[in-house]
């Protein structure tokens, strides 16, 4: 074996392995998701950077999710769909590896920001009148760049730990971007390290922050339920139940993935797995988010109006 490892330069993305009619079907449906995603999370964005009544601890929590998702999406689909309708599905090694690098780094800020927008609205309800005492721009600062920075962080031990191994298998990845257990196959060494990393990582990142959220909502849903006013009652449940759905979506999926049996899972179910969570999942938060909240529907009417000639 020592003979054959080597440095691959470039590897093949096998992606939907499907009829080349099918292929365009999809090509043409990919790419209206990606446009909608960028779109969505683009107004969310723009709204909540124009519109002072939503410069707030939990709309700027959620401008950051929308840079994540926009992000997130960029760094697979552009190249999901050129191998759509491109014959040669090659991605040179270092590129395979940043993607690599990238989506799990972004996918853990996710993770990180969800739970600290659970904490936000904990604090808001829970406790009103010490909320902007607790969540003071300095506190929000704070979580936003320790979310980021130890995502990053997390992502380049996977990444290290991805290149000390040596890579002598065929140059093939079943799957259509670089995800990291498809990425490991390639090696011909022991993988096992990585396996034990990425299922503790799992178990951090995923079932930890998962239980501070369920907590949380918890405590949440019985501090509404002593609301007297339903007006109140009913914001809060509009607020909250938004994040749930997307909460839910996120880490249902990705725990699903990385921490069910493997053997439950044939790779092209693996496929549809990894899209949901890269693709369907980013395009729906700002729907989410849009559709159940008063404060941004109203920001988008404020908006829309101020464009109207007079």
């Amino acid at each position: 074996m020592a003979g054959n490892q080597t440095w691959i330069t470039e590897v093949t993305l096998l992606g939907f392995q499907v009829d080349p009619a099918l292929e365009l079907v999809l090509f043409g449906l990919f790419s209206l998701f990606y446009t909608l995603t960028l779109l969505g999370n683009g107004v969310i964005l723009g709204l909540i950077c124009l519109d002072p009544r939503l410069h707030t601890p939990m709309y700027f929590f959620l401008s950051h999710l929308a840079i994540i998702d926009m992000s997130y999406a960029s760094n697979n689909v552009p190249k999901m769909l050129a191998n759509l309708v491109s014959r040669k599905r090659a991605i040179f090694f270092v590129p395979c590896i940043m993607q690599t690098f990238l989506y799990l780094a972004f996918a853990h800020t996710e993770c990180l920001m969800l739970v600290v927008m659970s904490y936000d609205r904990f604090t808001a309800i829970c406790h009103p009148l010490r909320y902007t005492v607790i969540m003071s721009w300095k506190v929000c600062l704070v979580l936003v760049i320790a979310s980021w920075a130890f995502s990053f962080i997390l992502a380049l031990v996977h990444l290290v730990l991805i290149l000390r191994l040596p890579f002598c298998a065929l140059h093939e990845i079943n799957h259509f971007f670089c995800e990291i257990l498809s990425v490991l196959k390639l090696a011909c060494a022991d993988t096992r390290l990585n396996q034990v990393v990425i299922f503790a990582s799992c178990v951090f990142i995923l079932v930890g922050p998962l239980c501070l959220v369920v907590v949380s909502y918890t405590r949440i849903l019985f501090a509404i339920l002593k609301i007297q006013s339903g007006e109140g009652r009913r914001k809060a449940f509009s607020t909250c139940s938004s994040h749930l759905c997307v909460v839910g979506l996120f880490f249902g999926s990705a725990i699903v993935m990385y921490m069910a049996p493997k053997s439950h899972h044939p790779e092209e179910q693996q496929k549809i797995l990894s899209l949901f969570y890269s693709l369907f999942n980013p395009m729906l938060n700002p729907l989410i988010y849009s559709l159940r909240n008063t404060e941004v529907k109203g920001a988008l009417r404020r908006a829309l109006c101020k464009e109207r000639p007079v």
